[in-house]
């Protein structure tokens, strides 16, 4: 990762946000010569399938009227000029919103998603949108009409899914950050496939409108960054009640602080992560993240999960179940023309009946229990972003790739996922409204662990 010393538009295309905000500031780089190396990297890596739509005039528009409030010595927000990537289930205005269905004809959305008029209004260069699993069912980046999303970082293996493209965006200098949508996972599954950060939020903290629909009580937007520190920066200008339909409904309440002192810290870890299904290989490079994070814990504290590996899976495909229902009643004449295995996923819905969907629902809300329950022992779980390394491309989706997320996002949990050598990703979960305390955790443990991406 670049230093903030390094202000070659090469360095700054792979620097964290914090220090391409330097450089802006300083007048070291310009946004039009940022924006233009960044579109110029998106054409030289076409073979990575990481974008659908590129709006190369508007970019380069905005970037030259940011250039211009920045020589009167007047930037419009916190985020002028940076070029950003969005994931294509989230509406931007004069851009189709794909969902990842070629067979989907739509014109042109009228208006931004809320998360997108809180960039603009923060100054951000928006390049385009970025490919995802189709109709956002997946966790690999598998979309047939837009070709599978390459990893940037491991080459021939997946990269992850279903905000597959945001992530190699990212991770291949094209966007100095990106919006992704996270339901069970598909923020943080690409973020450590690909050897970056990925921030869930507390549910709801984020607004979902102008965000496709897939699983409403899980839907969150989420943040793929190259580090925490920048993950920090974008929460406060993003998050907050949208007065819309959305989640205005919710009460928000102030973040909790991070009120914790080294050592005094009660982190609790899976006692048996082989049991519930993650590979050895896996579990060794958690351990030795562990190992290299203990001395930032005081009470490291083996827990059980009231989950055996049944129900874990048990609970992944209940909450698949409503996400396929949803899918259906929101996109149903769209889905229709959509692949053999889209075709697939979404029938078996259709095979269910209104009990399967409330025994579902029942089990999830016994899940948010569970979870929650939790952490009146710990502070924050650790465990792996996922269960298993990157697989190749073009093999069997691993079934089990959403389990150590979901565990988090049907919860309404918060989760941070750290990037950690092979792919796999140490994922931080917290109690609701505790998004201060793992970001600043992270960024100890970020440097405690020092992984650059292999």
């Amino acid at each position: 990762m670049a230093g903030c010393g390094d202000s070659t538009l090469e360095s700054l295309r792979h620097a964290p946000l914090t220090c391409v905000l330097h450089a802006l500031a300083l007048g070291r780089t310009t946004s039009t010569a940022l924006t233009q190396a960044c579109l110029d990297a998106i054409g030289r890596d076409r073979a990575l399938n990481a974008w659908t739509w590129i709006d190369a005039e508007g970019a380069l528009g905005a970037a030259r009227a940011s250039d211009a409030r920045r020589a009167q010595g007047q930037p419009l927000g916190r985020l002028d000029g940076v070029p950003l990537a969005i994931k294509d289930n989230v509406d931007v205005a004069a851009m189709p919103t794909s969902l990842g269905l070629g067979a989907r004809e739509v014109a042109p959305a009228p208006r931004d998603a809320v998360i997108v008029d809180r960039l603009r209004g923060a100054g951000a260069v928006l390049l385009g949108k970025t490919n995802c699993d189709e109709a956002v069912l997946g966790t690999v980046g598998r979309n047939p009409t837009f070709g599978d999303v390459g990893n940037p970082v491991h080459s021939g293996r997946a990269a992850g899914g279903s905000s597959a493209g945001s992530a190699a965006a990212v991770a291949a200098g094209h966007a100095i950050a990106a919006i992704g949508t996270d339901t069970m996972g598909s923020v943080r599954i690409p973020a450590a496939f690909c050897g970056l950060v990925g921030l869930k939020p507390t549910f709801g903290e984020f607004s979902i409108v102008g965000v496709a629909p897939a699983l409403r009580r899980a839907d969150a937007v989420g943040l793929i960054v190259r580090a925490v520190e920048d993950a920090g920066l974008l929460l406060p200008l993003l998050a907050g009640p949208d007065g819309l339909q959305g989640n205005a409904w919710q009460l928000h309440l102030p973040f909790a602080p991070p009120d914790w002192a080294p050592g005094q810290l009660r982190a609790g870890v899976v006692g048996d992560l082989a049991e519930l299904g993650a590979e050895p290989s896996v579990v060794a490079a958690f351990s030795a993240a562990m190992a290299l994070a203990s001395p930032a814990f005081g009470a490291v504290q083996p827990v059980a999960l009231d989950l055996a590996p049944l129900q874990v899976a048990q609970t992944r495909r209940a909450a698949l179940l409503l996400m396929e229902a949803e899918i259906l009643a929101a996109h149903g004449d769209e889905v229709a023309h959509g692949s053999p295995r889209l075709r697939g996923l979404l029938d078996y819905a259709r095979r269910k009946t209104a009990v399967d969907y409330a025994r579902a629902d029942r089990l999830l809300d016994l899940h948010v229990t569970r979870i929650r329950r939790l952490f009146e022992r710990i502070d924050v779980l650790l465990l792996p972003t996922v269960p298993t390394r990157p697989p190749l491309l073009g093999t069997d989706e691993p079934a089990n790739l959403a389990d150590f997320t979901a565990l988090a996002s049907l919860a309404g949990c918060p989760a941070l996922s750290l990037p950690l050598p092979g792919g796999i990703g140490l994922q931080l979960v917290g109690a609701p409204r505790s998004d201060l305390r793992l970001l600043e955790l992270g960024e100890i443990l970020q440097a405690m662990i020092d992984a650059p991406a292999e």
